[in-house]
């Protein structure tokens, strides 16, 4: 039975993988194998999880994960069966990000925040910020050093920010904002940051010390 969802007002959505062998970060799999690239998307996933619940210690803030592989029963064997989780469905990435943010906005939320896994850079002060600035921008983005974004913040639908983008390219930041632009909508960037997508980015990769291997149960962020 699927966990019944709740929204506060602030709601971040996780987009992520079930951390199979083979079938996640293949891009890192000639360096790391196929077990070791499956288990740095389960340490990003959880790392992030834990910045999560860092920032729900300071404010109210609802929270689901959209996954993509596995199934329903495996992500909560994983991760616990505090949050909410829903397939990302089908689609392509704006495809998928559109349909999440319209079912939040329309289920009560008012502003909305959607990130990945691949950016251990993103951390609770970084969504604090995000989730204040959707309030005064029509658009909040965290610009990926690769020329992508790492998370894009809404107070309203607008669907023509997911289309026509020519996802996991260095295009998609410029792309967004030339769409921006074209509608008029104030924006704000974020700092910078990198994501984990090759080998050579693996330097990047440095959990806070404070962020503890999360246990399938008790390190997972609440739904108020």
């Amino acid at each position: 039975m699927l966990k019944l969802q709740k929204y506060s007002q602030q709601h971040l959505i996780i987009f992520t993988r079930y951390p199979e062998a083979g079938k996640t970060k293949t891009r890192l799999i000639p360096a790391l194998g196929a077990v070791g690239a499956a288990n740095l998307q389960r340490q990003m996933t959880e790392h992030t999880i834990f910045q999560v619940q860092e920032l729900q210690k300071k404010t109210a803030l609802s929270c689901e994960v959209r996954f993509a592989g596995g199934n329903w029963q495996l992500m909560q064997d994983w991760l616990g069966q505090d949050l909410a989780y829903h397939s990302q469905g089908g689609g392509d990435l704006g495809e998928r990000m559109e349909r999440s943010l319209r079912e939040a906005l329309q289920s009560g939320a008012q502003r909305v925040i959607i990130i990945g896994t691949d950016c251990p850079g993103v951390n609770s002060q970084i969504l604090a910020t995000a989730f204040e600035q959707t309030q005064a921008f029509d658009l909040v983005l965290g610009p990926a050093l690769d020329g992508g974004y790492y998370l894009i913040g809404l107070h309203r639908y607008i669907k023509e920010l997911f289309a026509n983008i020519d996802w996991g390219t260095s295009q998609v930041l410029q792309q967004t904002m030339d769409i921006a632009q074209k509608l008029n909508l104030s924006h704000l960037y974020l700092p910078p940051l990198a994501d984990i997508d090759r080998p050579e980015d693996l330097s990047i990769w440095k959990p806070s010390p404070l962020s503890p291997n999360p246990s399938p149960h008790n390190q997972t962020p609440r739904i108020f």
